[in-house]
Formats: structure tokens, sequence, C-alpha cells
């Protein structure tokens, strides 16, 4: 035990704790208030960090979307206060259930993390001690199977195996039928693969549900349009996973795990604040929490019809001006799902060019300012997408392409 002399002597020592004795609050303190004007700094320039106007997509390697003022402002806001994780997760999660028809609902550190923690509620239910056995299901009495189809496994699916899970892989409706049985914990359905799979959505549910299986269905980025924040749920799938940080313009990091209520209150069992357990890697914070909710509401109520249309305005500017270089072609192109919205699709065939698209993506990205396109899909075309585009920037994107274009093809 110190005794009173060295504490004494220790406090004598330091000028800050020796000036402000009894004060509890040294921390708060010596942060600036809220009023208090902070000297602004841009890391980016600081750090020399490339920034490019995006005409490719809200892809995680290029950050996403840009958040709105209005997801800024919340986030900022939230900075201020502190609250308890859980019970912003509960009001949050009660406002998002409604808004898109689900019974229950939480934010998550992105769609891999919803996947993982919906994987681990419809596994453990309710029972702590079960979460706490994560991901080492031999012995426990849990199910341990998750059944999906071949052309939903693209790479995201092994979000599932953190749990302990085995993947059962079928393709016909006959090879489903015989995989159930009663090792089957869940079975999973990739949206953005719906078109290859030869079950759709309501075969999937209606056979999930004849079995009494639960089902999740991952939407990662698949809004537009608006209304499939709700229309898995109403077709009747448990659990709905999306990414935050896409067409949503919410924090990067952020995602949704939304279905029924039972399912997402386990799920919360292996989330944080909660240790112990798999999920505690997935943190997600108090500002990312309300920021999500948000971007949500924001992206609700917005003019879905007059955005569509200021796309397709983008498209037809850029098309207009490459229109007249010789030996070009471009063609408007909308995914079916998957980042639904019009992009433009700038081809050249044959051997009167002989550069390849990553070499045009090449001459945008090296430009000033940097433009960043599709450059990957095919060796003769490059896509680009107007929907993370800035006011003006079709424009800048316009002139770039076609200066590019021009030189490559003289």
């Amino acid at each position: 035990m110190i005794s009173r002399r060295k504490l004494i002597k220790r406090l004598a020592s330091l000028p800050v704790l020796g000036g402000m004795a009894g004060s509890t609050t040294l921390l708060a303190e010596s942060l600036p208030s809220a009023t208090e004007a902070v000297a602004k700094r841009d890391l980016i320039k600081e750090l020399g960090l490339r920034t490019f106007i995006n005409a490719a997509g809200n892809y995680t390697s290029m950050t996403a979307s840009l958040m709105p003022p209005e997801v800024m402002e919340t986030i900022n806001m939230a900075s201020k206060k502190y609250v308890l994780l859980n019970d912003v997760q509960d009001k949050v999660g009660e406002k998002i259930a409604k808004l898109c028809h689900a019974e229950g609902a939480m934010v998550t550190a992105g769609c891999w993390s919803a996947l993982v923690l919906g994987m681990a509620g419809v596994l453990t239910g309710k029972d702590a001690k079960k979460a706490a056995k994560l991901p080492f299901l031999e012995g426990t009495g849990m199910k341990s199977e998750v059944i999906l189809q071949k052309s939903h496994a693209n790479g995201y699916h092994h979000a599932l195996t953190n749990t302990g899970v085995k993947l059962i892989f079928i393709e016909t409706k006959e090879e489903l039928e015989a995989a159930i049985n009663e090792k089957t914990a869940m079975m999973w359905f990739l949206n953005r693969e719906a078109p290859v799979g030869k079950i759709k959505h309501e075969e999937w549910v209606a056979i999930a549900k004849k079995h009494g299986i639960p089902t999740m269905n991952d939407i990662a980025a698949d809004v537009p349009p608006v209304e499939n924040l709700w229309r898995f749920n109403d077709m009747g799938f448990d659990l709905v996973a999306i990414s935050g940080g896409k067409a949503m313009a919410g924090p990067q990091s952020a995602g949704i795990l939304m279905g029924k209520k039972h399912l997402i209150e386990a799920a919360r069992i292996s989330a944080p604040p909660r240790g112990g357990n798999i999920g505690r890697g997935q943190k997600v914070n108090k500002e990312e929490i309300l920021g999500m909710y948000m971007a949500l509401e924001t992206f609700i109520n917005r003019d879905h019809d007059k955005i569509w249309e200021t796309w397709e305005n983008r498209v037809a500017l850029i098309d207009g001006a490459i229109a007249v270089i010789p030996g070009i072609s471009t063609e408007v192109v909308i995914p079916e799902v998957a980042n639904h919205n019009p992009s433009l699709k700038i081809s050249w065939e044959g051997t009167q060019h002989d550069f390849s698209a990553k070499d045009l993506g090449a001459d945008l990205r090296d430009g000033d300012p940097s433009i960043e396109t599709i450059d990957w899909e095919e060796p003769k075309s490059l896509r680009l997408t107007v929907f993370m585009l800035e006011k003006g920037q079709d424009k800048i994107v316009a002139k770039k392409l076609k200066e590019a274009l021009t030189k490559r093809t003289a």
C-alpha cells in the first residue's frame, strides 16, 4: 500500500495534478470543448495521398461512397456524448426494422460481419454459453451445416465458416431436398448470383419453410432499387444482410442485419459489448450505428426517380462526347443485380486500335484530375459508372475520356 508521504511526493512531481487536486475530469478538460475552434488539417494532402474522381463504383478498395452532410453531422454529434452501446443498438434497431419491414435489426461492422453474427445467432439462439463455444461445434449439440447453391459460392460464403459450419453445395431442387437433414442449420442465398442460380428466391424460401429451416439473403450491394431494403423481408427470408457504405452512403465499415426478432436478439449475443466469443472483433461504435441509421433514412427518402434521371443524363453526356471518335462503340449497361444503375461501356474491336482497357484506364488514372474506371472486365472495353460522381464531374470525365481516346486512336 502506498504511504501518504509517497502519495504527496508523487502529486508534487506532477504539475498538472498538483494544480488540479481533486479533479476527476482531467482528460475531458484537456480536450477542446464543443465550441472551441480547432485548427483544421488536410491529412490526405499532408500524407500525399492520391484522390480521384470515382467513375468506377463503390468498391471497398476505392473507399466505397462519400457520406452526405446529414450522416457526417450525425457522426460528429455522436462523438461528443457517451451512451450505452446496447441502448443505441436497441433504439436504432427498432427504427431500422420499421423502415425495412423487419421484426428486428442491428447495425454491424459491414455486411461480412452481418453474415457472421447472423449465422452465429442461428446456431446458438440466445444461449450465451453456446455462443462462447463457437467455432467449435463438435459435441455441442448445435447444428453444423449450411446449404447454398454452387453458383452462389463466389467468396462471401466464407463468412459463414467463421462460425465453424460446414458448407453443403447443391445445384438443383432435388439435390437441395436430399441435402436437408438433422444437421442443417440454415439455407444461405447470395442475391447477386440469383440470375444464374437454378433455384430462385421464392422457391428457396418455400422449401426452407417446409422443413423449418432459417434462411439468410446476402444483398450486400443490391440497392438501388430502394425497394430491395424491404422486398426480401416481405418475401419471407428470416435474415437479410446488407452493406451500409455502398449506395446508401453510410459509414463504409457499417452494415445492417435485419429479420426475425428472435434471430436478431440471438445474433447480438455474439456481438460487442459482449466478449469471449467469435463476434468480439465485429465491433461497431455509436457514431457508426447512428450514422448508418441516418444514411438509411436519408436514402429511403430521396427522390429515386429524379436521381435515376440524373444518372441517365450523365451517361448521355459522356456518350455524346465520344460518339464522334472513329472505331469506338458505346453501350448503356444496367446490371440486373448488384449496383443496379446505368453505366457506359466503351469498346473498340479488331485490330484498328491496339490499346487495351488497362492502357486507357491508366491514361485516366494518371491524368489530372485522376479518374478511376472499370478497366478489368474485358481486354478491349472499359466501363464507367456515374452514380458516384459529384455534381459537375460528369463533364470532367467526358472531357478527359475524349482526350484519352482521341490520343489513343490518332
